[in-house]
This record gives structure tokens, sequence and C-alpha cells, in this order.
């Protein structure tokens, strides 16, 4: 997962919130963001293949911990993103079922500034999502102002100015 989520409910923003829709939203971010930008932030050097069976690979490497988001691909069934949630002298745990199947399991990782940007995406999503469109509301006489939510001032459902932090990390799609 691209942040804990454990770590996010210690926030004040995130204390009154339910723990699984936090973790709901933080798999929409990473899922919007690897789309939205092309890049899979796979660390390709920490790569290795691995039988399933379970929620166990039989296989590991010196480079993986706990909490770390791995890939698999390749095992035609298993493929997707999954969070480590323990590692043995030759298996490493994830946190949901696979098949019994060969993968290639490759490290993911993301940059501080991708972290934070998830941090604030999410923010904004818990406090401003009910208010989306609203560009100005008087409380005397109450008056609501509505903007267009265009290519222009949106993309994929948030402010474009809250996802500045991911134009380094678009990649060209061919």
């Amino acid at each position: 997962m691209i942040l804990a989520v454990d770590e996010m409910m210690k926030l004040p923003e995130f204390t009154a919130q339910n723990k699984e829709v936090i973790a709901e939203k933080l798999n929409a971010a990473e899922f919007m963001i690897r789309a939205y930008t092309h890049n899979n932030f796979q660390n390709r050097f920490v790569r290795f293949f691995a039988d399933s069976s379970g929620d166990c690979l039989y296989g590991t490497s010196d480079f993986l911990k706990v909490g770390d988001t791995i890939q698999i691909s390749q095992s035609m069934v298993n493929d997707g993103l999954y969070t480590i949630t323990e590692i043995g002298d030759k298996f490493i745990r994830v946190d949901r079922e696979m098949y019994k199947s060969t993968n290639l399991i490759t490290k993911v990782e993301y940059p501080a500034d991708v972290r934070a940007g998830v941090l604030e995406l999410v923010k904004w999503d818990v406090k401003n999502r009910a208010k989306t469109g609203i560009k100005s509301e008087t409380l005397s006489r109450y008056s609501v102002t509505y903007f267009d939510q265009d290519v222009n001032n949106q993309v994929m459902g948030y402010p474009v100015s809250l996802l500045g932090f991911l134009k380094p990390y678009m990649k060209a799609r061919f």
C-alpha cells in the first residue's frame, strides 16, 4: 500500500474516519496514480520468481520487508498489487489469497513526494468531496455558486492543483 493505514489513522484529519474506508481510499488513490502516470513505480532490481499457494509466496529477497508493496505479474491469475504481512526464511505471506501459480515478483517503491501527495489527496477527499463543484457559498440570504467541472480544472475527480506532484513521474504511453 502506498501509505500505512495505521499511520494515517493517527493524524487528526482521520481520527473520526472508518479505518476500512481510509484503506479503500488509499487503494483507489494508488490505482488512480498508476493509471494516470502510466508508471508502475517498480524497482526492477528487486525481482524474482516464486511459486504461490494460499497467501504464501515460496521465495524471498533480502530487499523486502513487512509492509512493502509487491507487484505480481506473468502469473495469468494472480497479477496485481499485494502488501507483505510476514517474511520467513523461505516464504513471504501477503494480504490476500492467491491461486497456485508461478509468479514474477517485483518490489514497488513510491518516492516521498508521491506519498506526501497521496496524503494530501486523501485529506482533500475526506474534507471536500461532498463540496465538489462549489465555487462560492454565502450564508446570509443563502447563495451557492458552482463552477464547471471540465478538463481544465479537474483530473480524475480531483482538482488539477492537487495532482501537480505527479508531473515528473508521467510516462509516455504508446
